[in-house]
């Protein structure tokens, strides 16, 4: 039986096998993930970012206890965790910190943790995370967070992937300055101030909020019931037809504080979605994102496959010497004539 069809069977060894093989990128990995596609698309993909220390592990592991306890009697869903780590200087491979987070959940079957180094990449991303969380879907795992390194303003990224995603802010770590990373803020869909408990929660929600009203500008009057009705100043909430204001919500995730509420959110963001359109929106850009990331990297490998070591050699010699701009350079490797 191959891997893929023990996978879709719900072996968990053949599946920690196959996301090895993914992450190596080998034929195998490859070969299994044209198998597995037809049967992605079913899940729920979280992303949850932002800066070291603010508390993410903790967080996704609160949320992932909430999940599995909270099916009203029914089946629990399954839940799988992809966990971005750095990279260790030594053998390259993840340092395994957010799992030491996740104790919690080691010995629930229903929970599936993945740990894997980010290898470099940017963006808080490993190049190799799409694809696993692809054969997490296929798996049947109805809800899946990918938890980025920790990078801060470049983990953007995390956006092109997930459905929802998560910025992670926490007090006391340069609360304005976080704020005004616009690059991030735009990014979520749901903001959360973890560490609550913790002394300059209120500035730091004031910051959140300010940046807030400057990218969402919210209507002074509404419609409720039919009445129109005022909005106080400091109601962020209040959207135009079809617009989701990110909300913001205060947990302290050691304790287990504000994770219903913030489900609850995670479960409106993923209706309003489903409802608007904007969920087949958004995993069309997720799959020309990827699709354009693989035919670069193809169409790269086939270049250098056809092109002579030697007369990329002189090219980049060229490039040294002054004697071509990189465009110039680019345009005589793809051309094959180097000008004069």
């Amino acid at each position: 039986m191959s891997l893929a069809n023990s996978v879709l069977e719900g072996d968990r060894l053949a599946l920690s096998r196959l996301l090895t093989q993914i992450e190596n990128d080998t034929d195998i990995g490859r070969q299994a993930l044209n198998e597995l596609f037809p049967h992605t698309g079913k899940a729920h993909l979280i992303g949850v970012t932002g800066a070291p220390g603010t508390g993410k592990s903790s967080l996704v592991n609160q949320l992932a206890l909430y999940y599995r306890q909270a099916s009203a009697g029914g089946t629990p869903p399954r839940v799988a965790i992809v966990a971005v780590d750095p990279s260790s200087p030594f053998t390259g491979g993840a340092v395994l910190g957010d799992r030491i987070r996740m104790a919690d959940l080691l010995s629930d079957p229903g929970v599936f943790i993945r740990s894997m180094a980010s290898r470099g990449s940017l963006g808080g991303l490993a190049a190799a995370t799409a694809s696993m969380v692809q054969t997490l879907d296929a798996a049947g795992y109805a809800t899946i967070m990918i938890e980025t390194v920790g990078a801060g303003q470049a983990e953007v990224e995390i956006a092109k992937l997930a459905h929802t995603t998560l910025v992670v802010e926490a007090p006391g770590l340069g609360d304005d300055v976080q704020a005004i990373k616009a690059g991030i803020l735009e990014i979520a869909d749901i903001l959360v101030l973890n560490k609550a408990d913790r002394p300059g929660i209120e500035a730091a929600e004031r910051a959140l909020h300010g940046m807030l009203k400057l990218g969402h500008p919210v209507r002074r009057t509404f419609r409720h019931h039919g009445q129109a009705v005022e909005a106080p100043d400091t109601d962020i909430e209040i959207a135009g037809a079809g617009e989701w204001i990110p909300p913001i919500l205060r947990t302290v995730a050691s304790a287990g504080q504000g994770i219903l509420e913030l489900a609850a959110a995670i479960g409106e963001h993923k209706a309003f979605l489903q409802a608007g359109g904007e969920w087949q929106r958004r995993e069309r850009a997720r799959l020309e994102s990827e699709l354009e990331l693989l035919l670069k990297s193809s169409m790269i490998d086939r270049w250098r496959e056809a092109t002579p070591p030697d007369r990329y050699e002189q090219t980049v010699e060229k490039l040294l010497a002054r004697q071509l701009s990189p465009r110039q350079a680019v345009a005589a490797l793809l051309n094959g004539v180097m000008p004069k």
